[in-house]
């Protein structure tokens, strides 16, 4: 046993919080937190367990303390942030010769709540691809064709705002009625394009050039005819999707996670999504399985005859 081991809780926290402070550099606020959230576990173990020394401390109080956060209510991301702050203090005192062993590395962190991905209801997307008449640039004609084709792009293709960014004239190929993306990692795919597609981007080539920017590589172009920035392509989204979704996240993953939903919900193969996407492994593809799902089992309580929450 180390001899510091019988050391108390409260002589070595100060020093630990000061530490962060002064070596870590971390913020007033970042370090009233750490201070929140480990006080509280040496309160629970004093009053709880009555241990007052680091020697006496073992995972399994600490589990306890855990439990107690969640059937206090705590939310999964708050308890984490808990743990988090409690590996630091003991990965310190380890350092420090405070300690032996770590207990925990014996704790495992509740699992956060998975987020589905937020969609466009598949009734608004016709509403979404119509020509808006009224832009933050509504004297320039250019713009408008480009934030319609832009919009059109995303949800008919599920590219990411970056590769969007990045696409350049020639990764166009209308013969094969293809599209060529840079993803992650430079990785490059092909993307089927569909005829109303097609149509779509001829419209913005003959925007474009009519505007005087038909001799620029890179495909999107701001008003200027400078290449676009991520930052206007998601004001562009932004504002598309303003008039036709309640959703308080409006941006281009939206449109990306809406074009997998309703392939998905049309009947299109998991593993063909996946490539579409870009995505590593089917794994991150998937969780849109979860969305249909969930449409699934509303649209049978709404209609199986034997559905107890279906109305008479």
């Amino acid at each position: 046993m180390y001899k510091f081991s019988h050391v108390k809780l409260s002589v070595l926290f100060p020093s630990f919080i000061s530490y962060l402070k002064v070596e870590k550099k971390y913020s007033h606020h970042t370090c009233i937190s750490y201070e929140n959230d480990i006080s509280g576990f040496l309160n629970y173990c004093e009053n709880d367990f009555e241990i007052f020394e680091v020697a006496n401390i073992q995972s399994t109080h600490i589990r306890s303390w855990i439990v107690s956060l969640m059937t206090q209510g705590i939310s999964n991301v708050s308890v984490n942030r808990k743990i988090s702050a409690l590996r630091s203090f003991y990965k310190w005192m380890l350092r420090k010769s405070f300690v032996s062993i770590n207990p925990m590395l014996k704790i495992l962190a509740p699992k956060k709540p998975k987020r589905l991905p937020v969609t466009v209801q598949d009734a608004n997307i016709g509403r979404l691809l119509e020509p808006n008449l009224i832009s933050d640039e509504s004297d320039n004609p250019f713009v408008e064709i480009r934030d319609t084709f832009i919009i059109t792009l995303l949800y008919s293709t599920g590219i990411r705002r970056g590769e969007l960014v990045n696409l350049k004239v020639d990764d166009f190929n209308l013969f094969r009625k293809e599209m060529r993306v840079v993803g992650k990692g430079n990785k490059v795919r092909s993307i089927p394009l569909t005829e109303e597609m097609v149509k779509t981007y001829n419209t913005y080539l003959t925007g474009r050039t009519e505007a005087g920017f038909g001799s620029n590589s890179t495909l999107l172009l701001t008003a200027k005819g400078m290449p676009i920035y991520p930052r206007l392509v998601h004001q562009i989204v932004s504002r598309k999707l303003a008039p036709v979704t309640s959703l308080t996240k409006k941006s281009p993953h939206v449109l990306r996670h809406s074009f997998a939903t309703h392939m998905l919900d049309r009947g299109a193969d998991l593993n063909a999504i996946k490539e579409i996407l870009g995505h590593a492994n089917l794994a991150a593809t998937q969780v849109y399985t979860h969305n249909s799902i969930t449409k699934l089992k509303e649209a049978y309580r709404k209609a199986h005859p034997k559905s107890e929450n279906k109305t008479h």
